[in-house]
């Protein structure tokens, strides 16, 4: 049996092994290839490890091609959509929390537009900017992305597992509302918010769609479609796109990692409820 056991250990490891390889060598054949020449990404046969490395496509993004700018707006509209993450927090507290009038029908309605596909609502979202004279610039960029009734949502069925008493009690000592919620249901909310920091972190810096539409400036254009505009090129740079692909991929992967054990800790919470 317990040979038996080994070998099903050993075949699962390899099998997972063998599939990580897979799934990990697009990442790592894009991230050496950008430290090549042009050269030698077209050369054939196809080298893994670059020959004489080189930053210049790196350079070359932040000096000739605006890629500063991009990074900066795509910091401003993920830095936005994390103030986001924190009112939606608020309102997920509230719905799960607190008791008052019209509570469920207001509820309700934002179970409702979870249900409204993006593309619906982009027009009537871009019309009611323009009338505010918000079109073309970076307000009316990060403004609709404030508010995600799926975090609200997804918040407020984390919110309704937290008993009650506990909240009680520290009413009964004298603490305030904010401080119950900053000091207590935030830490008990690791695990949520760990989830959603890093599907609205994806969010923010991949944003490509609404940026495109709401500004007609280059300058308050996104990383997202900075790398676009390089792919549109009438002679690409396959190295250079290769540079501004891992630009767009590494920060995700880093802010994955550092949030990973919490996203493990709630697998273990709900499985332990």
């Amino acid at each position: 049996m317990k040979l038996r056991n080994n070998v099903e250990r050993s075949v699962i490891i390899t099998i997972m092994s063998i599939g990580g390889i897979l799934v990990a060598l697009p990442f790592v054949w894009m991230v050496l290839s950008s430290f090549k020449t042009e050269r030698e990404v077209l050369s054939i046969p196809p080298t893994m490890f670059p020959q004489d490395p080189t930053f210049a496509h790196y350079v070359e993004l932040f000096t000739n091609l605006d890629f500063d700018v991009y990074l900066i707006n795509t910091l401003i509209i993920v830095f936005f959509m994390m103030v986001g993450l924190l009112l939606n927090t608020m309102a997920g507290y509230g719905f799960g929390k607190f008791e008052f009038r019209g509570k469920e029908i207001l509820f309700v309605v934002v179970l409702t537009t979870m249900m409204l596909p993006g593309q619906v609502t982009m027009i009537p979202t871009y019309l009611i900017l323009n009338e505010m004279g918000l079109t073309n610039t970076m307000t009316g960029i990060v403004l609709p992305g404030l508010i995600v009734a799926f975090n609200i949502f997804l918040i407020r069925q984390f919110m309704v597992t937290i008993p009650n008493d506990l909240i009680e009690a520290a009413r009964l000592d004298g603490a305030g509302e904010f401080y119950i919620f900053f000091k207590l249901i935030i830490p008990l909310s690791k695990p949520i918010l760990a989830v959603q920091v890093i599907l609205t972190f994806i969010a923010g810096w991949n944003s490509f769609i609404w940026p495109l539409i709401i500004a007609n400036d280059q300058s308050l254009y996104t990383l997202s479609v900075g790398l676009q505009l390089l792919q549109s090129e009438n002679t690409p740079n396959y190295a250079l796109q290769m540079a501004g692909s891992a630009i767009m991929v590494i920060p995700i992967i880093i802010i994955f990692i550092i949030f990973q054990k919490y996203i493990v800790e709630g697998f273990n919470v709900s499985g332990i409820k």
